[in-house]
């Protein structure tokens, strides 16, 4: 069981690596393209019949950079597509989703605190909420009602409020803003996969069959686009929350996320703005700081739930009957629950570390992966071994999760 375990920490780490590397590439071919469109000068009489043009220097080269607003007279040779980066991304993204919050479903995707689910019901209110999410933005973008942008994202965000409070009545906090995060990454990544490459392959289609190419292909496609450009900040934070209670934990943490989104809007407008040499409108570090600052005071009001189910369910059951966890639990109340408690008894500590509470049995036996290789299989801990758990402790708990896994 020791390999099992371990293998799967280490098969997380690497797909959430790859994860990160893609989703940096798609994220900065995205913000590059997006400040490259909004800076190039149209007010040049180009021969090239270029709609706008614009010189860079980087890396000690000079690159000079023209935009046609429709199509070139004749295909080019050797065009490079943009997609690789965005469906790498949602790929390793699903795939994380699925190693964490599906096969862990009743550790980080269930709170029966919140709503006793089945772990096979949440996995597919997961799946729908996915789908959903792309067809409802898709169906609304080439409606009527999306031809008028602003009153489209409007709209968007409106229903991403309305999700943040549907997923933090359904899921684990944790689960709850990481979730929000998929909605919205799903709905970018399906925006180059079903609109943003089509659509050029159209275009790229007309040029190679000698005919002019329509300009709606490419107003469709810089829409979405655009979508994209306001939606990636927010992603990240969403994605990053799972690492940071302060976030997660709060009963207002779909308030928190609709919050962020606002931030999202305001930091990508100072830099659209600048880009496209509009001035540098300051105020909006002002509205960022005040969102930033009303997330903060959610946070803490209160932090976390008052009360827990004191039985463990599920797989926890299983922990909580295997041999040797009446031990694991005295050396767990007595190493660690002074800092993952409700009120951390630790000197300096306001909150559990990462909102992790280890003062019961079933809070225990819910965490029991995460005991077994931060404390018995890894030495990560107590931090410094600050408690002084000894060696033999730690194979109490090695020996506890064997006995839990092998039956």
């Amino acid at each position: 069981m020791y390999d099992l375990a371990a293998m799967g920490a280490w098969l997380e780490f690497a797909v959430r690596w790859v994860h990160v590397i893609t989703a940096i590439a798609w994220i900065g071919a995205s913000f590059y393209f997006i400040a490259l469109d909004l800076g190039l000068h149209r007010d040049r009489n180009l021969p090239s019949g270029a709609d706008g043009e614009e010189w860079q220097v980087h890396g000690g080269g000079f690159y000079h950079i023209q935009k046609y607003l429709v199509a070139p007279d004749h295909m080019p040779g050797g065009l490079i597509w943009h997609k690789w980066q965005s469906y790498s991304t949602w790929l390793s993204g699903f795939a994380l989703l699925f190693l964490v919050y599906y096969l862990g479903s009743e550790f980080y995707l269930i709170d029966p605190a919140v709503m006793d689910l089945a772990g096979w019901q949440a996995i597919l209110i997961s799946l729908a909420s996915l789908g959903f999410g792309w067809v409802v933005y898709d169906q609304i973008c080439k409606s009527r009602f999306g031809d008028n942008n602003t009153r489209l994202m409007v709209l968007l965000y409106v229903i991403l409020v309305g999700m943040a409070y549907f997923y933090a009545s359904v899921f684990s906090g944790r689960a709850a803003l990481l979730h929000l995060g998929a909605f919205t990454a799903t709905i970018m990544s399906a925006n180059v996969f079903m609109i943003i490459i089509p659509n050029q392959k159209i275009v790229v289609d007309d040029l190679m069959n000698g005919r002019m190419p329509d300009a709606k292909y490419g107003k469709i496609a810089k829409q979405r686009s655009t979508h994209n450009n306001y939606l990636t900040l927010p992603v990240i934070f969403l994605m990053l929350s799972n690492h940071y209670p302060l976030a997660f934990a709060s009963e207002y943490n779909w308030a928190i996320a609709s919050l962020v989104f606002l931030m999202g809007v305001t930091i990508r407008h100072y830099f659209n703005s600048m880009h496209a040499r509009k001035g540098e409108p300051t105020w909006t570090w002002l509205a960022t700081a005040v969102l930033f600052i009303l997330i903060m005071w959610l946070s803490t009001a209160p932090m976390f739930r008052a009360e827990e189910p004191e039985v463990a369910s599920g797989a926890a059951l299983r922990f909580a009957e295997a041999e040797g966890f009446p031990q694991v639990h005295d050396i767990v109340m007595g190493r660690c629950s002074m800092c993952h408690a409700a009120e951390p008894a630790w000197e300096g500590l306001l909150w559990p570390p990462k909102g992790v509470r280890l003062e019961t049995e079933a809070q225990i036996a819910r965490q029991a992966k995460e005991i077994y290789l931060q404390a018995g299989l890894g030495h990560a801990m107590p931090p410094a071994n600050l408690s002084f758990i000894s060696e033999e402790e730690r194979a109490q708990i090695r020996a506890w999760y064997a006995a839990a896994t092998d039956g």
